[in-house]
């Protein structure tokens, strides 16, 4: 009995030596909110609900609105949201002038002061409203599409960047390891910063990237790709650092997992007598695309 009591502390102890062997993770920095969340769409009612649906009578017209709500960290301009309507025919309603619109106003960024952000109501309509242009029978089950597309940012601050010459010395910083930093609220997200040295006076930032929401990113001005997500970044002192993924520079080509790796090296080897701790930002620059549905219900009229 004794033994088996001793064989057991003696493997708890060896657990415990264990775990206190690993790094602990660095706390999250406080430079953001955070979060993985960007701009939010939704419809607004067509009509009343019956058993849950929006329904109408094919006589009647009805409204489509659209609800954005920026739930992230980066302010939306005019004409930064494209909002494309998928589903039904064009050819089958009035009332409807264009089936793709922009937003009209400033969305605004959460923050300390508007912590539920900015929203905007866009309308597809003229005041006449939409209309079904073709006679019911019985029941008409539509469903409504909507792919809108936003430019968006997620700004990067990795808090306690090691700058140090001579990775022997012990003071004041460890080259290699991870790195506390801030991530801004946005649908692409950082996971996590670890820093190594890639030579004397050489260090590297390994910066993990992944795709926390439900659409799909393309660099801003490029056509969306059907076989891969991209992001395109760019660093503060571009003059100081090479910043690569996969071997492209200031572009990222995300795996089907949602993830990738942007490498940033130091251009020019520290001198041995550098010793300090400093700030380095990274902005990643990106269009997301997503897409809502909601179903609209048409009854015939009964005369």
């Amino acid at each position: 009995m004794k033994k088996a009591i001793i064989t057991f502390l003696v493997i708890i102890s060896l657990f415990v030596v264990g775990c206190s062997n690993q790094a602990p993770a660095p706390k999250g920095g406080n430079a953001f909110i955070g979060g993985t969340e960007g701009l939010q769409a939704s419809f607004e009612p067509f009509s009343i609900k019956e058993d849950g649906v929006f329904t109408i009578f094919d006589s009647e017209d009805f409204p489509i609105d659209v609800l954005l709500k920026n739930k992230g960290e980066d302010t939306l301009a005019p004409g930064k949201v494209s909002l494309r309507l998928l589903g039904p025919a064009p050819q089958d309603y009035d009332g409807i002038p264009s089936w793709t619109i922009p937003n009209k106003e400033n969305i605004e960024k959460i923050s300390e002061f508007n912590p539920t952000g900015g929203e905007e109501t866009v309308t597809f309509t003229t005041s006449s409203r939409a209309k079904y242009k073709n006679k019911v029978t019985g029941i008409s089950d539509v469903n409504w599409n909507l792919e809108y597309a936003y430019d968006y940012h997620t700004y990067l601050i990795v808090d306690d960047a090691c700058f140090k010459g001579d990775i022997t010395d012990k003071n004041v910083c460890e080259v290699k390891g991870a790195k506390t930093f801030s991530v801004s609220g946005a649908p692409i997200t950082v996971t996590s910063v670890t820093q190594e040295s890639a030579g004397k006076g050489v260090i590297v930032l390994r910066i993990a990237i992944k795709n926390a929401g439900t659409g799909k990113s393309t660099t801003p001005g490029a056509e969306f790709d059907t076989r891969f997500n991209q992001i395109g970044f760019t660093i503060d002192e571009p003059e100081k650092w090479e910043c690569k993924s996969g071997g492209r520079e200031n572009e990222a080509r995300l795996a089907e997992d949602g993830t990738a790796e942007v490498q940033c090296r130091l251009k020019q080897s520290l001198a041995e007598a550098d010793l300090y701790t400093r700030s380095v930002k990274l902005n990643l620059e990106y269009t997301y695309k997503e897409l809502i549905q909601e179903k609209l219900r048409i009854r015939e009229t009964v005369q």
